[in-house]
């Protein structure tokens, strides 16, 4: 039984399968995201908070995901492509998954189930939701998908203002 979100292994858009225990000590955004979402300008602002907090042990987990109106078609390479040529994506981004339903990746049942969204429910509603978790791999707060990457930033200056 998982106890901390560092519990957990992806594949990198590479393929490259990567052990979460990797982040032990740094603050997370774990996001799922897609390349054809009213939502994907958001990529900038996540960005922007990564070059900004990057120094002080945060690290953006990126995880593409084609269950919401397949918004994500691409494969690894065209995701990869896309994250870096238009938004200048350089924090970590992993292989496509699922976030519901029986298919879901182990580390999106984890965070659901550590952090219910509105009206107590687990599922993931769309493109761009985003879990905070601390150093100790628990999941400290959900946002949905209009809560906006400075939105975000806000809450982690707190955060990070508490190490």
């Amino acid at each position: 039984m998982a106890s901390s979100v560092h519990d957990f292994n992806a594949a990198r858009l590479s393929g490259k399968e990567e052990h979460l225990s990797a982040y032990k000590g740094k603050t997370l955004l774990i996001v799922n995201v897609a390349s054809k979402c009213g939502f994907t300008p958001q990529y900038e602002g996540l960005q922007k908070l990564y070059d900004r907090y990057r120094a002080r042990d945060f690290e953006i987990l990126g995880f593409p995901c084609n269950q919401f109106g397949a918004q994500e078609p691409g494969d690894e390479k065209e995701i990869a492509k896309f994250c870096a040529v238009n938004y200048g994506v350089t924090f970590p981004m992993f292989s496509k998954i699922d976030v519901n339903g029986e298919n879901a990746h182990p580390l999106y049942r984890f965070l659901k189930k550590e952090k219910k969204g509105v009206a107590g429910t687990e599922a993931i509603k769309w493109n761009f939701t985003k879990f905070l978790v601390d150093a100790d791999g628990a999941v400290v707060d959900r946002f949905g998908p209009q809560d906006t990457p400075e939105l975000i930033g806000r809450k982690l200056e707190k955060i990070l203002g508490e190490l």
